[in-house]
C-alpha cells in the first residue's frame, strides 16, 4: 500500500477542523464582526446601515443614565447571584457528602433546578411572589408587591436566579469534595479538628480549582442573564431590574436602535473580558 503524500499528511489534521471552523465563522466570528460594524452606525428600523456616525453610539450610551443604571443593577444582581449560589451550593455539597440517611434522595432534590429552564422557573416563582395571591405573602402574612415594588423586585429576581444556579454548583462541588483524599480528613481528625476546621483546612483548599472555575462561569452567566428579568419584571418597576442584557434587548427589538444595542453589546463584551482577566489574576491563590 502506497504511503500518503507528505504534503497531505501535514494538511490532513487541519481538514478535520474545517467543518467546525465554518460553523464558528458563520455563527460566532461573522456576527461578532457585524456587531462591531453596526456599533459605529445609524440603522433603519430593519437593522440596515443608514450611515456611519463613528463613536457617537458609545458616547451616547456612556452618558446615558439608563445604561449606567443597567450596569449598576447588573453589578448588584451578579454579586448576589454569584455569592449566594456558590455558597449555598457548597454547603449543600458538604451536607450531601456526609454520612446521612437518604443521601441519594437529597442529592437528586438539590440537583433538580438544573433540569428546569430559567423561563419555567420564572413562571413558577411569579406565583410565589405574586402580591395578592402569592404563597410567600400568605406564609409571611404580608401584602408586599415583590415584583411591583422597586425595593424588592431585584431581590426577588436574584432569589430565582440563585435557585436556578445552585444545581450546577452543587453537582460540581459534590464531585470535587468526593475527590479530596480521605487520608487528609483522617489526619486532621487525629489532630482533633472539629467539623468546621475539617472543611476550612481540608475541603476548601481541596476544591479551590473547582471554586475558581465556578466563579468564572457564574460571573459570566450572571452578567448574561435575561429570561428571569424578561418573564418576571420586564426590567421594572422604574428600571430597578433593568440589567444590561435586557437593556440591549429593549434598544434592539423595542426601540429599533440596533446601532446602540450593538455598542452596548461590545461594552458588555469588554466588561466580561476584564472581569475574566481579573479572576485569572487570582489563579495563583488556587491550590492544585
Amino acid at each position: 500500500m502506497k504511503s500518503k503524500n507528505p504534503v497531505f499528511k501535514v494538511v490532513e489534521p487541519y481538514l478535520y477542523l474545517v467543518p467546525a471552523l465554518v460553523l464558528f465563522a458563520l455563527f460566532v466570528f461573522w456576527p461578532f464582526i457585524k456587531t462591531i460594524q453596526l456599533s459605529f452606525a445609524l440603522t433603519d428600523p430593519l437593522g440596515r446601515i443608514a450611515k456611519y456616525i463613528g463613536p457617537k453610539n458609545y458616547i451616547d450610551i456612556l452618558t446615558n443614565g439608563a445604561f449606567v443604571n443597567s450596569l449598576i443593577v447588573t453589578l448588584k444582581y451578579a454579586a448576589g447571584r454569584v455569592v449566594f449560589s456558590i455558597a449555598l451550593g457548597f454547603i449543600l455539597a458538604i451536607i450531601s457528602t456526609e454520612k446521612i440517611k437518604g443521601k441519594g434522595f437529597f442529592r437528586t432534590m438539590y440537583a433538580l433546578p438544573m433540569a428546569i429552564s430559567a423561563s419555567a422557573a420564572a413562571v413558577i416563582f411569579m406565583f410565589v411572589f405574586h402580591g395578592s395571591v402569592g404563597i410567600l405573602n400568605k406564609i409571611l402574612g404580608t401584602h408586599i408587591g415583590w415584583l411591583t415594588d422597586q425595593r424588592y423586585a431585584l431581590m426577588a429576581v436574584t432569589i430565582v436566579s440563585v435557585w436556578i444556579a445552585i444545581g450546577m454548583n452543587f453537582i460540581y462541588l459534590t464531585a470535587a469534595i468526593q475527590s479530596v483524599p480521605a487520608e487528609l480528613y483522617e489526619s486532621v481528625a487525629l489532630d482533633g479538628a472539629n467539623f468546621f476546621q475539617k472543611h476550612r483546612y481540608v475541603t476548601i483548599p481541596g476544591v479551590s480549582p473547582t471554586l475558581f472555575f465556578l466563579l468564572i462561569i457564574n460571573v459570566i452567566n450572571s452578567i448574561q442573564a435575561y429570561a428571569e428579568v424578561k418573564m418576571m419584571t420586564s426590567g421594572g418597576p422604574a428600571s430597578s431590574t433593568n440589567i444590561v442584557v435586557y437593556e440591549i434587548y429593549q434598544q434592539a427589538f423595542i426601540n429599533s436602535r440596533f446601532g446602540v444595542a450593538c455598542a452596548e453589546s461590545v461594552i458588555l463584551f469588554i466588561i466580561l473580558i476584564i472581569l475574566t482577566a481579573l479572576q485569572f489574576k487570582l489563579e495563583k491563590k488556587v491550590t492544585y
